[in-house]
């Protein structure tokens, strides 16, 4: 999953797609680079980062989508927790939904995504993003995200919400402490979550417990994001949403074979 944020303060690239021409541009490039799926999203869910009205947020993206649909060949997800926009989204050419709310932000995104027939991704978020960083605590933080899922996609099937399109996103950077290293305690168990038996997205392109590790600012976090994004498919990720789409696929042709080969040498 190739991401392009049309916003002025995303952590990694605030700013450099806000303009209609660019983010086309991007958009393209992501696609022939060999995303599988498009994400575009006009809020930034960073930390700290206060909520945009959906007026704004429907201007910065609807254009991008209606652009982009008709001349790509991979289906465009929309990143927001907004029903309104969600549905302009999908008029315009979407085909699946990024809520990082797991549908809690508006009561009315289930409807719509029952009504559009389409994917869903509920992603764990402790608090809201202006606060999800503020000292998160857990007593058992793989637990406890678990449950979290089990909770939610009970509630998004009795909604009417089909079981075959609903993927998981534990929320890497979201409501996790850098301190107590729950990012990396998410990676290392990933398997975990295999339990509750849905697909899995896996988002840690350029995030700060990377620049942890390695003492670099996001637009160097490359080769550390590639890392992440390894361990990940090596413990049950179907989907890596990431920034930088060209070379990250080829990490992911690799990764893929290793876990797709024989488990051993042994013949029948």
């Amino acid at each position: 999953m190739g991401v392009l944020n049309v916003t002025p303060d995303s952590f990694s690239d605030g700013g450099r797609f806000v303009e209609y021409e660019k983010a086309v541009k991007q958009g393209y490039r992501l696609a022939k680079g060999g995303a599988d799926i498009l994400d575009i999203g006009g809020e930034s869910t960073r930390p700290g980062s206060k909520p945009l009205d959906e007026e704004e947020e429907i201007e910065r993206i609807i254009p991008v989508i209606r652009e982009l649909g008709p001349k790509i060949d991979i289906p465009i997800s929309v990143d927001t927790r907004k029903a309104r926009v969600a549905e302009k989204a999908l008029r315009a050419g979407a085909e699946m939904i990024n809520d990082t709310s797991a549908l809690r932000f508006d009561e009315r995104m289930a409807g719509v995504v029952r009504e559009g027939g389409v994917p869903v991704v509920l992603m764990h978020m402790l608090g809201e993003p202006e606060t999800m960083q503020a000292e998160p605590r857990y007593h058992d933080l793989l637990g406890e995200i678990i449950d979290f899922f089990r909770e939610r996609v009970a509630w998004a099937e009795s909604q009417g919400i089909l079981p075959e399109g609903i993927i998981l996103d534990p929320g890497i950077g979201f409501g996790k402490s850098l301190a107590e290293q729950h990012n990396l305690i998410l990676l290392k168990h990933l398997q975990r979550f295999k339990i509750l038996g849905k697909p899995l997205m896996i988002g840690t392109s350029r995030k700060a417990f990377i620049g942890r590790i390695l003492g670099l600012p996001p637009q160097e976090r490359e080769e550390g994001t590639m890392a992440t994004v390894a361990v990940a498919i090596l413990n049950g990720a179907n989907i890596v949403r990431v920034h930088e789409v060209d070379r990250m696929r080829r990490v992911v042709q690799v990764v893929d074979a290793v876990v797709r080969c024989p488990t051993d040498g042994t013949r029948p």
